[in-house]
Protein backbone atom coordinates (compact mmCIF):
# COMPACT_ATOMS: atom_id res chain seq x y z
CA UNK A 1 0.00 0.00 0.00
CA UNK A 2 1.44 3.35 -1.04
CA UNK A 3 1.99 6.06 1.54
CA UNK A 4 -0.55 8.87 1.73
CA UNK A 5 0.51 11.98 -0.13
CA UNK A 6 0.85 15.16 1.90
CA UNK A 7 0.65 18.89 1.35
CA UNK A 8 3.86 20.47 0.05
CA UNK A 9 6.21 21.66 2.78
CA UNK A 10 9.15 24.09 2.72
CA UNK A 11 11.41 21.44 1.18
CA UNK A 12 8.92 20.74 -1.63
CA UNK A 13 8.60 24.47 -2.31
CA UNK A 14 12.37 24.86 -2.61
CA UNK A 15 12.63 21.88 -4.98
CA UNK A 16 9.70 23.14 -7.08
CA UNK A 17 11.27 26.59 -7.26
CA UNK A 18 14.44 25.00 -8.63
CA UNK A 19 12.48 22.92 -11.15
CA UNK A 20 10.51 25.94 -12.34
CA UNK A 21 13.74 27.89 -12.74
CA UNK A 22 15.16 25.07 -14.90
CA UNK A 23 12.01 24.69 -16.99
CA UNK A 24 11.62 28.45 -17.35
CA UNK A 25 15.06 28.99 -18.91
CA UNK A 26 14.66 26.12 -21.37
CA UNK A 27 12.96 28.10 -24.17
CA UNK A 28 15.47 30.94 -23.83
CA UNK A 29 18.38 28.50 -24.10
CA UNK A 30 16.92 26.81 -27.21
CA UNK A 31 16.41 30.17 -28.90
CA UNK A 32 19.87 31.44 -27.94
CA UNK A 33 21.63 28.31 -29.23
CA UNK A 34 19.58 28.25 -32.44
CA UNK A 35 22.32 30.24 -34.22
CA UNK A 36 24.64 27.23 -33.85
CA UNK A 37 22.24 24.26 -33.83
CA UNK A 38 18.71 24.10 -35.25
CA UNK A 39 16.01 23.81 -32.56
CA UNK A 40 14.73 20.52 -33.99
CA UNK A 41 18.22 19.05 -33.75
CA UNK A 42 18.52 20.31 -30.19
CA UNK A 43 15.27 18.55 -29.30
CA UNK A 44 16.32 15.32 -31.04
CA UNK A 45 19.75 15.16 -29.39
CA UNK A 46 18.46 16.05 -25.93
CA UNK A 47 15.85 13.29 -26.20
CA UNK A 48 18.52 10.80 -27.29
CA UNK A 49 20.83 11.67 -24.40
CA UNK A 50 18.03 11.58 -21.83
CA UNK A 51 16.61 8.31 -23.24
CA UNK A 52 19.98 6.62 -22.75
CA UNK A 53 20.14 7.85 -19.15
CA UNK A 54 16.54 6.88 -18.33
CA UNK A 55 17.10 3.50 -20.01
CA UNK A 56 20.06 2.97 -17.71
CA UNK A 57 17.88 3.73 -14.67
CA UNK A 58 15.30 1.17 -15.87
CA UNK A 59 18.01 -1.46 -16.31
CA UNK A 60 19.19 -0.74 -12.77
CA UNK A 61 15.80 -0.58 -11.03
CA UNK A 62 13.73 -2.77 -13.36
CA UNK A 63 10.63 -1.90 -15.37
CA UNK A 64 11.13 -3.42 -18.80
CA UNK A 65 8.69 -6.23 -17.92
CA UNK A 66 5.66 -4.08 -18.80
CA UNK A 67 6.79 -3.26 -22.34
CA UNK A 68 4.65 -6.05 -23.86
CA UNK A 69 1.46 -4.51 -22.45
CA UNK A 70 2.28 -0.81 -22.80
CA UNK A 71 4.13 -0.41 -26.11
CA UNK A 72 1.06 0.74 -28.08
CA UNK A 73 0.30 3.54 -25.67
CA UNK A 74 4.01 4.25 -25.42
CA UNK A 75 4.36 4.75 -29.16
CA UNK A 76 1.37 7.11 -29.22
CA UNK A 77 2.56 9.09 -26.22
CA UNK A 78 6.06 9.27 -27.68
CA UNK A 79 4.74 10.47 -31.03
CA UNK A 80 2.74 13.25 -29.35
CA UNK A 81 5.79 14.17 -27.26
CA UNK A 82 7.81 14.53 -30.45
CA UNK A 83 5.08 16.66 -32.04
CA UNK A 84 5.07 18.91 -28.98
CA UNK A 85 8.78 19.63 -29.33
CA UNK A 86 8.48 20.04 -33.08
CA UNK A 87 5.98 22.85 -32.53
CA UNK A 88 8.19 24.35 -29.82
CA UNK A 89 11.25 24.22 -32.07
CA UNK A 90 9.53 25.72 -35.10
CA UNK A 91 7.57 28.19 -33.02
CA UNK A 92 10.70 29.63 -31.43
CA UNK A 93 11.91 30.59 -34.90
CA UNK A 94 8.89 32.88 -35.23
CA UNK A 95 7.93 34.11 -31.79
CA UNK A 96 9.65 35.04 -28.55
CA UNK A 97 10.71 32.66 -25.81
CA UNK A 98 8.45 34.60 -23.44
CA UNK A 99 5.40 33.95 -25.60
CA UNK A 100 6.29 30.28 -26.02
CA UNK A 101 6.70 29.84 -22.26
CA UNK A 102 3.17 31.05 -21.61
CA UNK A 103 1.33 29.35 -24.48
CA UNK A 104 3.02 26.02 -23.83
CA UNK A 105 1.52 26.00 -20.35
CA UNK A 106 -2.01 25.89 -21.72
CA UNK A 107 -1.43 22.09 -21.70
CA UNK A 108 -3.38 21.43 -18.45
CA UNK A 109 -6.47 23.01 -20.03
CA UNK A 110 -6.35 20.59 -22.97
CA UNK A 111 -5.64 17.70 -20.60
CA UNK A 112 -8.69 18.54 -18.50
CA UNK A 113 -10.90 18.79 -21.59
CA UNK A 114 -9.67 15.45 -22.95
CA UNK A 115 -10.10 13.62 -19.65
CA UNK A 116 -13.56 15.14 -19.18
CA UNK A 117 -14.82 13.28 -22.25
CA UNK A 118 -12.76 10.12 -21.63
CA UNK A 119 -13.07 9.33 -17.93
CA UNK A 120 -16.28 9.76 -15.86
CA UNK A 121 -14.18 10.39 -12.76
CA UNK A 122 -12.54 13.41 -14.43
CA UNK A 123 -15.67 15.44 -15.20
CA UNK A 124 -15.02 19.15 -15.09
CA UNK A 125 -16.63 21.23 -12.34
CA UNK A 126 -17.88 24.80 -12.45
CA UNK A 127 -14.62 26.47 -11.38
CA UNK A 128 -12.72 24.42 -13.95
CA UNK A 129 -15.08 25.43 -16.76
CA UNK A 130 -14.62 29.06 -15.70
CA UNK A 131 -10.88 28.49 -15.80
CA UNK A 132 -11.08 27.10 -19.34
CA UNK A 133 -13.10 30.11 -20.52
CA UNK A 134 -10.62 32.44 -18.83
CA UNK A 135 -7.62 30.66 -20.39
CA UNK A 136 -9.03 30.75 -23.91
CA UNK A 137 -10.05 34.36 -23.42
CA UNK A 138 -6.46 35.05 -22.41
CA UNK A 139 -5.15 33.35 -25.55
CA UNK A 140 -7.41 35.54 -27.69
CA UNK A 141 -6.30 38.65 -25.81
CA UNK A 142 -2.61 37.78 -26.13
CA UNK A 143 -3.01 37.08 -29.85
CA UNK A 144 -4.50 40.55 -30.36
CA UNK A 145 -1.17 42.31 -30.73
CA UNK A 146 -2.78 45.60 -31.71
CA UNK A 147 -6.09 47.30 -32.28
CA UNK A 148 -6.09 46.60 -36.02
CA UNK A 149 -4.94 43.81 -38.33
CA UNK A 150 -2.29 46.12 -39.75
CA UNK A 151 -0.55 46.21 -36.35
CA UNK A 152 -0.33 42.44 -35.99
CA UNK A 153 2.90 40.55 -36.66
CA UNK A 154 1.95 37.55 -38.81
CA UNK A 155 5.13 35.61 -38.04
CA UNK A 156 4.74 36.07 -34.29
CA UNK A 157 1.07 35.09 -34.45
CA UNK A 158 2.01 31.87 -36.25
CA UNK A 159 4.72 31.18 -33.68
CA UNK A 160 2.23 31.83 -30.89
CA UNK A 161 -0.19 29.42 -32.56
CA UNK A 162 2.58 26.80 -32.63
CA UNK A 163 2.99 27.39 -28.89
CA UNK A 164 -0.70 26.65 -28.31
CA UNK A 165 -0.44 23.55 -30.53
CA UNK A 166 2.57 22.43 -28.48
CA UNK A 167 0.43 22.82 -25.37
CA UNK A 168 -2.31 20.80 -27.08
CA UNK A 169 0.15 18.00 -27.92
CA UNK A 170 1.45 18.02 -24.34
CA UNK A 171 -2.09 17.83 -23.01
CA UNK A 172 -2.93 14.99 -25.41
CA UNK A 173 0.15 13.11 -24.22
CA UNK A 174 -1.10 13.26 -20.65
CA UNK A 175 -4.54 12.05 -21.75
CA UNK A 176 -2.96 9.06 -23.53
CA UNK A 177 -0.91 8.20 -20.43
CA UNK A 178 -3.96 8.45 -18.14
CA UNK A 179 -6.26 6.57 -20.50
CA UNK A 180 -3.94 3.66 -21.37
CA UNK A 181 -2.01 0.97 -19.55
CA UNK A 182 0.78 3.49 -19.12
CA UNK A 183 -1.17 4.81 -16.13
CA UNK A 184 -0.03 1.73 -14.19
CA UNK A 185 3.49 1.58 -15.65
CA UNK A 186 6.60 2.93 -13.89
CA UNK A 187 7.16 6.63 -14.53
CA UNK A 188 10.63 5.84 -15.90
CA UNK A 189 9.18 3.57 -18.60
CA UNK A 190 6.59 6.19 -19.62
CA UNK A 191 9.31 8.83 -19.81
CA UNK A 192 11.56 6.49 -21.82
CA UNK A 193 8.83 5.94 -24.43
CA UNK A 194 8.39 9.68 -24.85
CA UNK A 195 12.11 10.40 -25.13
CA UNK A 196 13.02 7.48 -27.42
CA UNK A 197 10.09 7.80 -29.84
CA UNK A 198 10.42 11.58 -29.81
CA UNK A 199 14.11 11.27 -30.68
CA UNK A 200 13.46 9.02 -33.68
CA UNK A 201 10.69 11.24 -35.03
CA UNK A 202 12.55 14.51 -34.56
CA UNK A 203 15.76 13.11 -36.04
CA UNK A 204 13.83 11.97 -39.12
CA UNK A 205 12.31 15.44 -39.50
CA UNK A 206 15.76 17.01 -39.11
CA UNK A 207 17.11 14.71 -41.83
CA UNK A 208 14.26 15.38 -44.26
CA UNK A 209 14.34 19.16 -43.70
CA UNK A 210 18.12 19.47 -43.90
CA UNK A 211 18.38 20.78 -40.34
CA UNK A 212 20.81 18.03 -39.45
CA UNK A 213 23.40 19.97 -41.47
CA UNK A 214 22.73 23.19 -39.55
CA UNK A 215 25.00 22.28 -36.65
CA UNK A 216 28.07 24.11 -35.47
CA UNK A 217 29.57 22.42 -32.42
CA UNK A 218 30.30 25.54 -30.41
CA UNK A 219 30.44 25.56 -26.60
CA UNK A 220 26.96 27.14 -26.65
CA UNK A 221 25.51 24.34 -28.81
CA UNK A 222 27.13 21.58 -26.74
CA UNK A 223 26.12 23.24 -23.49
CA UNK A 224 22.52 23.61 -24.65
CA UNK A 225 22.18 19.94 -25.61
CA UNK A 226 23.87 18.73 -22.40
CA UNK A 227 21.76 21.00 -20.19
CA UNK A 228 18.50 20.02 -21.87
CA UNK A 229 19.36 16.33 -22.00
CA UNK A 230 20.84 15.83 -18.54
CA UNK A 231 19.40 18.57 -16.34
CA UNK A 232 15.96 19.13 -17.93
CA UNK A 233 14.91 15.84 -19.52
CA UNK A 234 16.58 13.51 -17.01
CA UNK A 235 17.17 15.07 -13.60
CA UNK A 236 14.23 17.50 -13.46
CA UNK A 237 11.63 15.11 -14.91
CA UNK A 238 12.58 12.28 -12.54
CA UNK A 239 12.59 14.74 -9.64
CA UNK A 240 9.08 15.85 -10.63
CA UNK A 241 7.84 12.26 -10.69
CA UNK A 242 9.43 11.69 -7.28
CA UNK A 243 7.60 14.71 -5.87
CA UNK A 244 4.28 13.43 -7.27
CA UNK A 245 4.75 10.24 -5.27
CA UNK A 246 5.18 12.17 -2.00
CA UNK A 247 2.97 15.27 -2.31
CA UNK A 248 -0.53 16.13 -3.50
CA UNK A 249 -0.45 16.73 -7.26
CA UNK A 250 -3.02 19.55 -7.24
CA UNK A 251 -0.94 21.58 -4.79
CA UNK A 252 2.29 20.94 -6.69
CA UNK A 253 0.55 22.12 -9.86
CA UNK A 254 0.09 25.56 -8.31
CA UNK A 255 3.86 25.90 -7.83
CA UNK A 256 4.56 24.71 -11.39
CA UNK A 257 2.85 27.80 -12.81
CA UNK A 258 5.80 29.86 -11.66
CA UNK A 259 7.58 28.39 -14.71
CA UNK A 260 6.06 30.73 -17.34
CA UNK A 261 6.89 33.69 -15.11
CA UNK A 262 10.53 32.64 -15.12
CA UNK A 263 10.32 32.06 -18.88
CA UNK A 264 8.99 35.55 -19.51
CA UNK A 265 11.53 37.12 -17.13
CA UNK A 266 14.48 35.34 -18.76
CA UNK A 267 13.20 36.26 -22.23
CA UNK A 268 13.01 39.94 -21.32
CA UNK A 269 16.28 40.14 -19.38
CA UNK A 270 18.51 37.87 -21.49
CA UNK A 271 17.04 38.26 -24.99
CA UNK A 272 15.64 41.78 -24.62
CA UNK A 273 12.23 40.58 -25.81
CA UNK A 274 9.46 43.21 -25.83
CA UNK A 275 6.17 42.69 -24.00
CA UNK A 276 2.93 44.22 -25.24
CA UNK A 277 0.08 45.17 -22.94
CA UNK A 278 -2.15 42.67 -24.75
CA UNK A 279 0.27 39.84 -24.14
CA UNK A 280 0.79 40.65 -20.44
CA UNK A 281 -2.97 40.84 -19.84
CA UNK A 282 -3.60 37.68 -21.85
CA UNK A 283 -0.79 35.81 -20.08
CA UNK A 284 -2.24 36.66 -16.67
CA UNK A 285 -5.66 35.42 -17.81
CA UNK A 286 -4.15 32.19 -19.17
CA UNK A 287 -2.22 31.44 -16.00
CA UNK A 288 -5.19 32.19 -13.74
CA UNK A 289 -7.36 29.98 -15.91
CA UNK A 290 -4.86 27.13 -15.79
CA UNK A 291 -4.68 27.40 -11.99
CA UNK A 292 -8.48 27.12 -11.78
CA UNK A 293 -8.44 24.06 -14.02
CA UNK A 294 -5.47 22.20 -12.54
CA UNK A 295 -5.68 23.18 -8.88
CA UNK A 296 -9.45 23.43 -8.40
CA UNK A 297 -9.43 21.64 -5.00
CA UNK A 298 -6.71 23.97 -3.74
CA UNK A 299 -8.58 27.04 -5.05
CA UNK A 300 -11.76 25.89 -3.30
CA UNK A 301 -9.83 25.40 -0.07
CA UNK A 302 -8.41 28.92 -0.26
CA UNK A 303 -11.84 30.39 -1.02
CA UNK A 304 -13.33 28.65 2.01
CA UNK A 305 -10.58 30.05 4.21
CA UNK A 306 -11.15 33.54 2.82
CA UNK A 307 -14.92 33.42 3.24
CA UNK A 308 -14.67 31.75 6.65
Amino acid sequence: MSAARKNPDAFAFQVMLGLCLIWGCQQVLIKTAAVDIAPVMQAALRNCLAAVLVGGVICWRGGWGQVSTTWRGGLLAGGLFGIEFLFIAEGLKLTSAAHMSVFLYTAPVFTALGLHFMLPSERLRLLQWLGILLAFGGIATAFAGGMSFEDMDGRMLLGDAFGVLAGLAWGATTVVVRGSRLSDAPATLTLFYQLAVGFVGLLLIALLSGQIDQVSWTPLAIGSVLFQGIVVSFVSYLTWFWLLRKYLASNLAVFSFITPLFGVTFGVLLLDEPLSVNFVLGAVMVLLGVVLVSAEPWVKQQLRRFVG
